[in-house]
């Protein structure tokens, strides 16, 4: 039997800590009532800007790696357009400065183009390395809960959740 990084021990431990997530959303806002000083707010606002911009950047490497390897394995696009789709929707919801009207596609800026490795040239390799890219993307935006607000870590547990079913199905967990 062949195992991969990615087990049901792990998606339902990711499962776990989007429920977690979830509670924690829940339990109220600031401990002072959700009266925080002019200050605070925009530290609070500031930090978690950084963290959408770091999390959405990760969504959109995730993003151009899959168009990588579609360029590359056009065959592969039945099977990889929808998760890549998503991967998609993960980074415009993210994105700490959303556009007015959802567009169909994300295009990085320019200056923020992100770096991808080479695309092997077997298709089963390049998919195992999507896999292996989802799950690192999804373990990142994981560990970024411990500091999101609430309503953030609650995209943050659904974003990573659904990065693990990803990988999951990229490893092969589906057939």
């Amino acid at each position: 039997m062949r195992h991969t990084g990615t087990t049901r021990r792990r998606v339902l431990a990711v499962t776990g800590a989007a429920a977690a997530g979830l509670l924690a959303g829940c339990s109220g806002s600031a401990s002072d009532g959700g009266r925080r000083a002019p200050g605070a707010r925009e530290a609070a606002a500031r930090a978690e800007a950084a963290l959408r911009a770091r999390t959405s950047a990760a969504s959109r490497t995730l993003v151009a790696q899959y168009d990588a390897v579609l360029a590359m394995h056009p065959a592969l696009r039945p099977r990889l357009a929808p998760l890549r789709d998503q991967a998609a929707q993960h980074t415009t919801a993210l994105d700490p400065t959303p556009s007015p009207s959802p567009a169909p596609s994300v295009s990085p800026a320019p200056s923020s183009t992100p770096e991808i490795s080479p695309v092997p040239a077997d298709a089963d390799e390049a998919v195992k390395e999507l896999a292996d890219a989802e799950r690192r993307t999804s373990d990142a935006q994981l560990a970024a809960l411990a500091t999101a607000p609430p309503e953030l870590a609650r995209l943050l547990a659904s974003v990573s959740a659904s990065g693990a079913g990803h990988a999951y199905l990229l490893a092969g967990g589906a057939q």
